[in-house]
C-alpha cells in the first residue's frame, strides 16, 4: 500500500493527519506535535497533501512543498460538507483528505512570503488607522466637556492640540491639558508610523508591474492596487470576471461603505449599483411616473411625498431604519405606492 493522499488538520500545537492509498484504504491516522510535522512528512513518499486555507496555512504549504509534496489549500466552507460525524480534529482531517480529491473542488493559491509581508503592511496600517481614529474621537469628546468643539477633520484636531501646546484654551484645567497633550504625542507617533508604512508600500508598488497596471484603473490607488496584487497571487484561478468581482480581500472589506447604500437580500448594495432602482437617492421630476426595475409605477400624487420613503436598510434623518416585509400593496392605504418583489432583486420601501 502506497500513500497517495494526505489530509492535515492544522492547529496551534497538535496536528491531525489522515492518509489513504489510491483505493481509499486508510494508511495513516495519527496526531503530531508541531515540531514533528516536517520530520514525519520528510520520510514519506511525495503525495497530494490537502489543508484548509486558515491561519498559518500558507507557511506550511511552502514548507511542505519544499519536501516534494503537492500541496493544495481549500476554503474551510468547501470542506465542511465532507465531515461525516461530530466535528473534531480526526473527522476534519478525514474530510480534508476526501475533499482535496474532488474534481470540482476550488483551491486557494499559495502566497509567497513576500506577498504575505505586503499584507502585513496593510493590516498594520489598518490597525494604526483605527487606533488613530479612537484617539481623535477621545480628544474631541474630552474637549467638548469644556465647551471646545473641534471642526470636522483630523487636521483640525491636531491644530487644537498644537494650540494647547502653545498655552491656548485657558478654560482647560492643567491636569486635563497634560492628559490631552499625552494623547497628542501618541497621534504624532502614529502619523509617523503610518507614513513609514505607506512609503514601504510605495516602494513595493514601484517594483511590481502588476500593481502598477492596477493603478491605471480609474478609482484605484496605490493602497488598493498593492492590496489586490498581494492578495491574488494567481489571477488564473478565476474562471470569469464575475468570480474575481466576488472575491474581496480582507483589506478591501474593511473600507467604509458608500455614504448611500442599499440592503439587497441581506447584502450591501453600493449606490453606483443601485442607481436607477431607488426613487429616494435619484428622485424623478415632479409628476413624472417612476418605472424603475422592481419598483413598478408610483402615481404623481405619491411623488410629492417621495422624500417620505426610503430603502430598507437606509436610515432617515432621525436614525430610523426602513422596515423589512413581504410583498404588499400600499395603494389600498391611499398612498398610491405599489411595492414589488421580483425574482432577481428585492428592494423594500417603507414609509416613515
Amino acid at each position: 500500500m502506497t500513500l497517495t493522499t494526505l489530509g492535515i488538520d492544522l492547529a496551534k500545537s497538535v496536528f491531525q493527519l489522515h492518509g489513504v492509498d489510491e483505493t481509499g484504504q486508510v494508511i495513516i491516522r495519527k496526531k503530531l506535535r508541531r515540531s514533528a510535522v516536517l520530520n514525519t512528512l520528510r520520510k514519506l513518499e511525495p503525495c497530494l497533501v490537502g489543508m484548509e486555507a486558515c491561519a498559518t496555512a500558507h507557511y506550511w504549504s511552502r514548507e511542505i512543498s519544499a519536501l516534494g509534496h503537492e500541496v493544495k489549500l481549500m476554503p474551510p466552507a468547501y470542506v465542511k460538507p465532507y465531515v461525516k460525524r461530530g466535528k473534531n480534529d480526526m473527522a476534519d482531517a478525514e474530510a480534508i483528505c476526501e475533499a482535496v480529491t474532488r474534481p470540482t473542488m476550488r483551491f486557494v493559491p499559495v502566497k509567497s512570503a513576500e506577498r504575505q509581508g505586503v499584507l502585513v503592511l496593510h493590516r498594520t496600517r489598518d490597525l494604526l488607522m483605527r487606533q488613530r481614529t479612537m484617539l481623535l474621537n477621545a480628544v474631541r469628546g474630552h474637549l467638548a466637556e469644556f465647551g471646545l468643539i473641534a471642526p470636522q477633520g483630523p487636521r483640525k484636531v491636531m491644530e487644537m492640540i498644537a494650540r494647547m501646546r502653545e498655552g491656548a484654551h485657558a478654560v482647560l484645567p492643567e491636569i486635563a491639558r497634560t492628559a490631552l497633550l499625552g494623547i497628542g504625542g501618541q497621534l504624532d507617533a502614529l502619523a509617523r508610523q503610518i507614513h513609514a508604512l505607506e512609503r514601504q508600500l510605495l516602494t513595493w508598488h514601484r517594483q511590481d508591474a502588476a500593481s502598477q497596471r492596477l493603478e491605471t484603473v480609474p478609482g484605484v490607488g496605490i493602497i488598493t492596487a498593492t492590496a489586490l496584487e498581494a492578495s491574488v497571487p494567481d489571477p488564473s484561478v478565476f474562471r470569469s470576471g464575475r468570480q474575481f468581482a466576488a472575491f474581496a480581500p480582507a483589506e478591501l472589506l474593511r473600507r467604509k461603505r458608500p455614504a448611500r447604500a442599499h440592503l439587497e437580500n441581506g447584502r450591501w448594495l453600493p449606490a453606483t449599483a443601485a442607481r436607477g432602482w431607488c426613487h429616494v437617492c435619484h428622485p424623478p421630476r415632479r409628476n413624472q411616473p417612476i418605472r424603475d426595475r422592481g419598483m413598478g409605477t408610483i402615481s404623481a400624487d405619491a411623488q410629492a411625498g417621495a422624500g417620505d420613503y426610503r430603502c430598507y436598510g437606509e436610515q432617515d434623518r432621525k436614525g430610523r431604519m426602513g422596515r423589512a416585509g413581504a410583498r404588499r400593496d400600499l395603494s389600498s392605504t391611499g398612498d398610491g405606492v405599489t411595492e414589488h418583489e421580483p425574482q432577481a432583486i428585492r428592494v423594500v420601501h417603507s414609509k416613515l
